[in-house]
């Protein structure tokens, strides 16, 4: 911080010396399990709406049958990418220095009940499920995982959490 500023300005979250202290503490050589895995999730949200969509429009068991499991990986991945992050929040002071990614957790619990729900909703017959409400809880999963994304991508890109610095 520059010695210029006025004392009651000087913002006393980023003043903390754990501040900048972000790189990632779960990873390997250097790469962030939790940045690996959540592109599992997201993928099969995005592919559960997909297969609703063209069960919808086909009929074909196939596509209900492949919306069931899209919505169980993606239940699975996401509580593996979501231990992963609960960990880096809690083990990484300037993760939890900032709220932003506060908010990314609670909108990532928010997901991985979406998740959860839409899957279970699909155990006890996933034929049946798909209309009407499979598509609609797989349109709220697409839409809490663009948000959750935004979110996280915010912390990487705006803050580098979980990233390392080997430039000059």
């Amino acid at each position: 911080m520059p010695d210029n500023i006025p004392p009651q300005l000087i913002d006393p979250v980023r003043a903390h010396a754990d501040f900048d202290n972000t790189s990632s503490k779960i990873a390997i050589a250097g790469h962030p399990i939790h940045a690996m895995l959540v592109a599992f999730p997201v993928a099969m949200a995005f592919g559960a709406l997909g297969a609703d969509g063209f069960y919808w429009l086909t009929g074909d068991v196939f596509w209900a049958r492949a919306g069931l499991w899209a919505c169980g990986m993606a239940f699975i991945f996401g509580v593996l990418a979501g231990i992963a992050g609960t960990v880096e929040l809690l083990a990484v002071p300037g993760i939890r220095r900032r709220a932003a990614s506060w908010s990314h957790f609670v909108f990532a619990m928010m997901l991985l009940s979406v998740l959860g729900a839409n899957w279970g909703l699909r155990l006890g017959g996933y034929e049946q499920a798909v209309l009407p409400w499979g598509i609609l809880v797989s349109a709220l999963a697409v839409g809490a995982t663009a948000i959750t994304g935004w979110h996280g991508g915010k912390l990487v890109f705006d803050y580098h959490i979980g990233t390392a610095s080997r430039g000059n």
